[in-house]
């Protein structure tokens, strides 16, 4: 997929530029051993072991956004606070994501996968019985820190070890296997919750991540192009530096966070507000409505079509646009109308976020590890602060202030991206005299 344009011009990334700020200590991972690619002994297993290990994350890191209402019931807490059983998980993820892309350079991508499934799983096991709202908060946050390093280091092993014409196609399948896990994990909590309480369904999800982690576990090859180098923190900080000194780099960055806020909030909020007169629904119900995301699915697939047809630009106004109509439909008091706009928040949502992220990587010139990482911080960031101020907001004006804190997010991608389209005229005018 294109990168996307915020209004600067298009950087050409070099393929030779070095990908992480470590001294290696053997020859590169150039071709030592055969890539993996479809039909070969190898790919299949690793396609099963990252999408069970893609569900077993997501299903954990979100597995309480569902159970919000319940959890405000059980410890006599607002919204604001239960929220953070969710921002918390979500908060440290993002400030650990990049340390933990840094120690899967040193220790290997498949045994920080491992450990960080492992860590986060037993945490997982041990939050249902949180005998208070701050233990349970605090677990979150372990649960979080331990999580960050999946992401960091599955990427860089699909890299590493599947042959590049097969890469989007294993990349995709892990992916999948995120967004099924986040759709299945608020699923299940809904509904166990409803028969046997929020214990149960945490518990409910401990083992079904425990089971895709076993999985991993024994499906997972070896990595067989690694080639461990030397932590170099003063590259590491220079490098992150440079990323952050690269204004389109930034506006990358502040486009994800705020499609994510917008994001946090909603889903944060809204088994709040389908719980309360005039909806009642049941705990079951309100889980079930997380099967939306599969309208993310398909809208992230299709944001290259529409980059193809209305430019990268124009994909993100869209993008945007179709996220505050969802927003402002949603303020109905019909049950349809409100399904109707989650449809379009999710598609404008998903699809806004694949065109931000995509660029990342091939705008970076250097270390695009690092500036992955960045953009994943800046992504949950907004996840943690726009669960967290959009359960403040509706416990302070109900479902319209949160609509307007989401509809304030919306005006700052436009904002960014409007900005960037003045940068990049002002640039092909600086260069039209200077070609003549």
């Amino acid at each position: 997929m294109p990168p996307a344009s915020t209004g600067a011009s298009t950087i050409v990334v070099d393929a030779s530029a070095p990908q992480s700020p470590v001294t290696t200590t053997a020859a590169p991972a150039a071709a030592t051993h055969e890539r993996l690619e479809p039909g070969r002994p190898g790919y299949r297993r690793m396609s099963f072991a990252l999408f069970a290990a893609g569900v077993a994350a997501f299903a954990l890191l979100y597995s309480t956004q569902a159970l919000l209402p319940a959890l405000s019931a059980s410890f006599d807490a607002t919204a604001g606070q239960a929220s953070w059983t969710v921002s918390a998980a979500t908060g440290a993820l993002a400030l650990f994501v990049l340390p933990m892309s840094a120690l899967s350079e040193r220790f290997g991508r498949r045994q920080m996968m491992t450990a960080s499934l492992a860590v986060a799983v037993l945490v997982g096991l041990l939050v249902p019985f949180a005998p208070s709202m701050g233990a349970l908060i605090a677990l979150r946050a372990v649960q979080g820190a331990a999580l960050a390093g999946l992401p960091a280091s599955a990427m860089a092993y699909l890299a590493e070890e599947v042959r590049p014409k097969a890469l989007i196609a294993a990349i995709g399948l892990f992916v999948a296997g995120n967004s099924i896990g986040g759709m299945s994990g608020r699923i299940l909590t809904g509904w166990v919750a409803q028969a046997w309480g929020w214990r149960a369904a945490l518990a409910a999800v401990g083992l079904l991540a425990l089971a895709c982690a076993v999985a991993f576990h024994f499906l997972i090859p070896k990595a067989r192009n690694f080639r461990p180098g030397s932590l170099n923190p003063k590259a590491l900080a220079k490098t992150v530096a440079t990323h952050l000194a690269d204004p389109l780099l930034v506006r990358l960055y502040a486009i994800g966070a705020l499609f994510m806020t917008v994001f946090g909030a909603v889903y944060t909020v809204i088994g709040y507000r389908l719980v309360e007169e005039p909806f009642g629904l049941p705990q079951g119900v309100i889980g079930s409505i997380f099967l939306v995301y599969l309208v993310g699915t398909v809208s992230s697939a299709a944001a290259g079509r529409l980059v193809a047809r209305l430019g990268r630009r124009g994909a993100l106004y869209l993008a945007v646009s179709t996220t505050a109509a969802g927003l402002l439909l949603s303020v109905a008091d019909q049950l349809a109308a409100v399904l109707l706009g989650l449809v379009l928040i999710t598609a404008g949502f998903f699809a806004g976020h694949a065109v931000a992220s995509s660029s990342v990587s091939r705008t970076a010139t250097t270390g695009r590890a690092q500036a992955s990482a960045l953009y994943q911080s800046a992504y949950y960031l907004g996840s943690s602060v726009g669960g967290t101020l959009g359960a403040v907001a509706f416990h302070a004006g109900g479902w319209a202030a949160t609509v307007a804190l989401g509809l304030l997010a919306v005006l700052g991608v436009v904002s960014i991206t409007l900005y960037g389209t003045r940068v990049a005229r002002a640039e092909r005018r600086a260069l039209v005299p200077a070609a003549r």
